[in-house]
């Protein structure tokens, strides 16, 4: 009986030991996510959610390799406040070689349990810029000085917590100062620096965080990808997905009003343009371009009527140039356009006001060629008698009865003065008219 009880329990015994052993064979697991561009909503997102899977998934850290010229101050608030709640350690690999952790990355990368950075990356330059319509230029001094003392502060307060150079990362804000890796690591700045992923996690075996030692030497990584909603999201908060979409409502507003019915430029730039508002609502807009980008509208609109001979469509080729290039606030590079896309733009714009919309409005001046408006004063000889009861005429090919208030003769030359159906009203034309 006894041995029939200890059967078993010798068999879960068993099966305890036996995946004991195989978790043991399978050895510990890092989680890795790639950061490269700037740090926007979908950024946010994308790390809760690699956090989220990473503590679920028991992985040993995660791995946050960064490579951004910056970006919101708000998404980067988000993130700070999720790696400080984060339960499994988190690690921020300045990589590869040529990245840099600018502005919103700096803050970022202070925030992790370790920082770690590539040879010849950079870290650094974390001076606030406004985000809005209207970007810095919206700021009076106060205002500037309350925005830099307040990411003064908070950057401080991160370096502090993780046991870094306090006074550096104040320097990093108020003068915008920037360092190497090698000199980041001298300054204690970061914790270390790796050539290659492999090697940093070598150089992380061992390590304590929060009194936990980490097993990554030789570790598994696992990349944990974008899904197609942060993926989108990523695309569409950039300034160049912004351009487009203020270069889609214009074509489409534009063309609809320009070829009435369409219905499709118009459904397209109606999206278009509650996007790109949504959009200006977060990106540092500046109010300065998108003036000058309806004044340049606008001159390609009153050239096509105007006879300038061009002038007017010039000066709207300059100003939407200017209007582009100013579009988004220049101090931060995380939202700068490229000339690549800027003078593209600005010849497709042109070429849409002078050739479609051009077209399209002179096709509204052109005389009617169809419908009965084309039979109005049209000229013909009376068949037979035409009275208030009927007659004959024969106008454009084609034989019409017709009717008139006053007695016409056979022979006489009629002029058409309305179409009722398929009747024609006409009436006498003196022979003084006729040649």
């Amino acid at each position: 009986m006894d041995l029939d009880i200890m059967k078993p329990r010798m068999l879960i015994l068993a099966t305890a030991l036996a995946l004991g052993g195989i978790t043991a064979l399978r050895g510990a697991e890092v989680g890795l996510i790639k950061i490269d561009g700037a740090i926007g909503p979908a950024t946010a997102g994308y790390i809760a959610r690699a956090i989220g899977v990473s503590s679920a998934r028991q992985y040993a850290c995660l791995v946050i390799q960064l490579d951004t010229p910056g970006g919101l101050l708000d998404s980067t608030k988000d993130i700070v406040e999720k790696l400080y709640a984060s339960p499994v350690p988190t690690v921020i690999y300045v990589a590869p070689s040529g990245a840099s952790a600018t502005s919103a990355g700096c803050f970022i990368t202070m925030a992790a349990n370790i920082a770690a950075m590539a040879p010849n990356t950079s870290i650094g330059a974390a001076h606030p810029v406004s985000i809005g319509p209207g970007g810095n230029e919206k700021l009076d001094e106060v205002m500037k000085q309350k925005l830099e003392n307040f990411a003064s502060s908070s950057i401080e307060a991160i370096a502090q917590k993780r046991g870094r150079n306090a006074e550096w990362a104040k320097s990093s804000v108020r003068d915008s100062a920037s360092v190497t890796a090698e000199s980041a690591l001298e300054l204690k700045v970061i914790d270390l620096i790796a050539p290659s992923l492999t090697d940093l996690l070598a150089k992380l075996e061992g390590r304590e965080v929060d009194g936990k030692a980490l097993h990554t030497a030789g570790a598994t990584v696992i990349e944990i990808p974008m899904v197609a909603r942060e993926k989108l999201f990523q695309l569409l908060w950039r300034p160049e997905v912004m351009l487009i979409l203020m270069l889609a409502a214009m074509y489409g507003i534009i063309g609809e009003l320009s070829n009435p019915g369409a219905i499709l430029p118009g459904v397209v730039g109606g999206i278009a343009l509650i996007l790109a508002l949504y959009m200006s609502a977060i990106l540092p807009v500046n109010m300065a371009g998108v003036a000058l980008i309806g004044l340049a509208v606008l001159l390609f609109i009153i050239d096509l009527f105007a006879p300038t001979h061009g002038v007017l469509t010039f000066g709207g080729i300059i100003a939407f140039f200017l209007g582009a290039l100013m579009l988004f606030d220049r101090n931060d590079p995380a939202f700068r356009l490229s000339l690549g896309y800027i003078i593209p733009a600005t010849l497709l714009t042109a070429g849409f006001f002078v050739f479609v919309v051009g077209a399209g409005v002179r096709a509204q001046f052109l005389p009617v060629r169809v419908g009965k408006e084309v039979m109005f004063g049209k000229k013909a000889s009376a068949l037979q008698p035409i009275d208030a009861m009927g007659g004959k005429v024969f106008v454009e090919g084609e034989y019409w009865n017709a009717v008139s208030d006053t007695p016409i003769p056979t022979g006489q030359i009629v002029e058409v003065v309305d179409l009722r159906g398929l009747t024609l009203k006409v009436k006498p034309v003196p022979s003084t008219a006729t040649t």
